[in-house]
């Protein structure tokens, strides 16, 4: 049988380096495994506290509503109000989606179709190019500018300032014109961060075209060193033409829970509420009940997630410069986007990768499995804690010998 909409679908390459790495821990070897973006921070003793309590009472376990029960729509709005300044109507400008995934790959149902195209992130997080593919739209990739030397951590915010001009150069030299822009900072893989200023044009010209901005905010509270991520909706106009996703993954350490949100312009949270009342009943609702409760009670707890990443990218950063590997220093997200050192670019992502499980037992993500502007880089993910990360930069100082040739 011919199956649809996945004969597309490439071979995921994270599944190579995954095999490698069961592999080498069948045959007794310690892997440190930094590849793939899996929060390992607990969730907020609160939460679990009341996800608990909520189940025992059963009139929690009927159907739910898909946009989310009304206290935990009004806890994102108050959240919204209180760390962007963003004022939000619950009842029309907030709804839950089970994980951003989810809710952004149903967005793109609503915003696209067959001859529509979109305008994503290269390289990108897989879900926003195969998102508007799988909802049969043309997908044109939009140079990030990764922050691919050292020197660049003096300009932080180049990459995406860059970004921003590249979509509109490419919106103008397009046809069809794009219906939909796909930004995500902090950036995942790259760790590219955008100042206000950058979003604020993107929504002045997006206001005069028809546009819808789609943000996936997954890492709006995971942030370092006084920088805060700001929101395309505290643009003047911002909700006029942009939706957020919100999740609790990142930022509340959730990441199995699946608690988001989409927010921002009321038609189109409209739209995709009502797609989602015909696909489902809503997230389990002594979930909900724990995500109101974390939001009002745990507001603080995304500062303690961010200093456990912050001290992990430190740890990390540093132990790779001493062993002769510069790579930029992120200022949000739980990743670090490292070039592959120079006597080892030849090879390209995939095989470096390789090399790192076999001859040092450090699992990273190639980077060529975020599009081909991603070749010639890893990702580390910040999800081992500082002893363990140590232990990896010493494989790698014995296992890359011409990392200091």
């Amino acid at each position: 049988m011919e199956f649809r909409r996945i004969g597309g679908l490439p071979p995921y390459v994270f599944t190579i380096i995954d095999g490698l790495k069961q592999q080498a821990r069948r045959e007794g070897r310690d892997v440190v495994d930094l590849g793939f973006g899996n929060p390992d921070v607990p969730s907020p003793d609160l939460a679990v506290d009341k996800l608990a309590e909520a189940a025992r009472n059963p009139r929690n376990h009927r159907y739910s509503s898909s946009r989310g029960i009304p206290r935990l729509r009004q806890a994102v709005a108050r959240r919204y109000h209180d760390v962007f300044g963003v004022d939000l109507d619950p009842e029309t400008q907030v709804m839950s989606v089970i994980g951003a995934k989810e809710g952004f790959s149903h967005l793109m149902w609503v915003l696209l179709q067959p001859g529509d195209s979109a305008l994503v992130p290269q390289p990108s997080y897989p879900i926003h190019i195969w998102g508007p593919y799988l909802a049969g739209a043309d997908v044109r990739q939009v140079p990030m500018g990764t922050p691919d030397r050292y020197e660049d951590q003096a300009n932080p915010f180049r990459h995406g300032r860059a970004y921003v001009d590249n979509v509109m150069t490419q919106w103008e030299h397009g046809w069809p014109r794009p219906r939909v822009v796909v930004l995500s900072f902090p950036h995942n893989p790259t760790g590219a961060v955008v100042e206000q200023a950058d979003l604020q044009r993107l929504v002045d010209w997006a206001r005069d075209r028809d546009v819808v901005l789609v943000h996936d905010f997954a890492y709006a509270d995971v942030a370092f060193d006084g920088w805060r991520p700001p929101s395309v909706l505290a643009c003047e106009g911002g909700t006029d033409v942009a939706v957020e996703l919100y999740s609790m993954t990142k930022s509340f350490s959730m990441a199995g829970w699946r608690v988001a949100f989409l927010v921002g312009r009321a038609d189109v949270v409209a739209a995709l509420a009502k797609l989602k009342s015909y696909l489902d009943y809503g997230t389990f609702q002594p979930i909900q009940i724990a995500a109101t409760v974390t939001l009002t009670d745990a507001a603080e707890y995304p500062q303690h997630v961010s200093e456990v990443y912050r001290s992990r990218r430190d740890a990390l950063c540093d132990g790779l410069a001493r062993i002769g590997w510069r790579v930029p220093r992120p200022r949000g997200s739980m990743f670090v986007w490292a070039p592959v050192p120079p006597a080892y670019r030849e090879e390209g992502s995939v095989a470096f990768a390789t090399r790192l499980v076999t001859d040092c037992d450090v699992a990273v993500a190639p980077g060529v499995g975020f599009g081909p502007d991603g070749d010639g880089h890893v990702r580390f993910a910040l999800i081992e804690n500082e002893q363990r990360i140590a232990q990896a930069v010493r494989q790698l100082r014995r296992g890359l010998p011409a990392l200091s040739g």
